[in-house]
């Protein structure tokens, strides 16, 4: 088996999201910035996977795992999405708290994206890996689905950073930097999790989420578009 083609597959999808947020760009931010912020999404799921395992265990322990469709709703809300989430914003912050080129309105947008790619690069690699058997299958679902979640997620996380940063000081748009990306992801999760308890339904929300996954890129598209030239 060539590890190696399962690695390069793996990082592929992120890879080609990271192109094209970046060709999108007109003022292009400095490489050395831009690798800043894919490494740090890259290093923070070491820790988002220990507080994940550990919540997980705290949760569910002696099953191990939920067993009801709660169950499975407050997985992917307290162990998926808001670790993952609060990490991300963490390692955002650690990139622009200091950075001189945080100067336009699409930077909050390119670095988050960086940033959420890093990550999901790296979480790819381990779900491709642990499933080495099925890898290409695993590979093509989540090239479809779980990594342009990523990409849609850190687009909105930018969007409201640089609005808060550049535009409006409200509580509300600080609070929507976290919120909305949480939401979200937590609402993809919980979809996909269903199958977890019952197939039939599980069935149904995945193609629930296959179209909310369509809608989410559109809706990121215009966020994308409204900061260009802003």
């Amino acid at each position: 088996m060539d590890f190696l083609t399962i690695f390069i597959v793996a990082l592929l999808p992120a890879a080609l999201l990271w192109w094209y947020i970046w060709k999108q760009d007109k003022k292009k931010e400095p490489t050395k910035w831009l690798a800043k912020a894919t490494g740090y999404g890259a290093i923070i799921i070491f820790p988002v996977a220990f507080v994940e395992m550990v919540i997980s265990s705290v949760l569910f322990y002696p099953e191990g795992s939920p067993t009801t469709l709660f169950g499975t709703t407050v997985t992917a809300f307290l162990v998926a999405a808001i670790p993952e989430e609060t990490f991300k914003l963490l390692a955002l912050w650690l990139v622009l708290r200091r950075n001189p080129y945080f100067d336009e309105h699409f930077d909050g947008i390119v670095y988050a994206v960086c940033v959420g790619l890093g990550f999901a690069a790296i979480e790819n690699v381990g779900y491709l890996f642990s499933n080495i058997e099925d890898w290409m299958s695993v590979a093509f679902l989540r090239s479809l689905m779980a990594v342009p979640g990523h990409y849609a997620f850190a687009i909105l996380m930018g969007y409201y950073y640089s609005k808060y940063h550049f535009i409006d000081h409200s509580l509300k748009t600080a609070a929507l930097i976290i919120v909305a990306p949480v939401l979200v992801h937590g609402l993809y999760d919980a979809l996909l999790m269903t199958s977890m308890i019952n197939a039939a339904l599980g069935g149904i929300c995945f193609i629930i989420t296959v179209i909310m996954v369509c809608r989410l890129h559109v809706y990121a598209r215009k966020k994308i578009l409204s900061m260009i030239d802003t």
